[in-house]
């Protein structure tokens, strides 16, 4: 049962990642490559707050989305200003630079040491100590984040983010700024990546740099492009297919010397051939 419960978690967990990485890739058509940094900012402040000061653990959840919003302004007014290829590599450079500094900043991350003995979250004397009180925990905070964003892609502001992956050139005619959206649902997205880098420091009780590497990004994304880009239940579909197929591939009785390596090589092929015949994704309205 208790395998079930971690499998949960981490189900949610990248449920909020995929939801919030769809709203920019999916919606608004930014190949963003930069959610793991995100991710990693919120899940460090959490570990040092908690870890260093008095601090519970839903305020340090405000102030990591507090430090990753600024730090993804910042980020996004230099990522507005490009577009398809180049928003990319941008992005690229940016989780290269947060993962360096994770790494090489050892006076306040220690490095690849990491941060150990992150505590669990208490609310009024009440201690999510126990797997089965953390997965409640989390589920409530990924339903809040596919409400909010559900409510984003639903308004007019979601409207015109439509309309810019269809044709930016076309909207800016009838005068809207591009730019000021496009930096808008970056710092939305990423302030929600931060609420789960938060949950998965707590849950791990560790945090260190391998975690929140450029592939990680990469997975996100793999995650959106499976569920179906521009659909927030293809999203959740593609978190809980990738989170639980490895898992049970585990199960198949290849050879034990072989058995790592035939996971990963099934794991991709299923990957290719549906970008080869379903390249929208299961539940998608929108190609790459």
């Amino acid at each position: 049962m208790e395998y079930f419960i971690h499998l949960g978690i981490l189900f949610t967990i990248y449920t909020i990642l995929a939801v919030s990485l769809n709203l920019v890739v999916g919606y608004t058509g930014l190949l963003s490559v930069t959610h793991a940094a995100f991710y990693g900012i919120g899940a460090y402040t959490t570990a040092l707050l908690l870890t260093q000061t008095g601090i519970g653990f839903f305020t340090s959840i405000v102030l990591g989305v507090v430090l990753t919003v600024i730090i993804s302004f910042l980020i996004g007014l230099v990522l507005s200003r490009f577009r398809d290829d180049y928003y990319a590599l941008a992005s690229l450079g940016f989780n290269v630079i947060v993962f360096s500094i994770f790494l090489n900043w050892q006076e306040l991350t220690r490095g690849p040491l990491g941060i150990p003995g992150i505590s669990k979250p208490e609310l009024f004397g009440f201690s999510f100590s126990s797997n089965f009180s953390y997965l409640i925990l989390t589920i409530i905070f990924a339903v809040l984040v596919y409400l909010v964003s559900s409510f984003i892609v639903n308004s007019s502001f979601g409207r015109v983010l439509k309309a810019i992956r269809e044709d930016e050139k076309a909207i800016q005619i009838f005068g809207y700024n591009t730019q000021y959206y496009k930096l808008v649902i970056f710092v939305i997205s990423a302030g929600m990546a931060s609420i789960a880098g938060s949950f998965f420091a707590s849950y791990i009780t560790f945090v260190d740099p391998s975690s929140f590497y450029i592939m990680e990004s990469i997975f996100v994304l793999t995650i959106i492009i499976l569920g179906g880009l521009a659909n927030l239940r293809g999203a959740v579909l593609g978190a809980l297919i990738l989170i639980l197929l490895p898992e049970a591939l585990r199960f198949v009785g290849f050879p034990s010397d072989i058995a790592a390596q035939m996971r990963q090589v099934i794991y991709g092929l299923i990957l290719i051939l549906l970008m080869l015949y379903r390249p929208q994704g299961l539940k998608g309205e929108y190609k790459i």
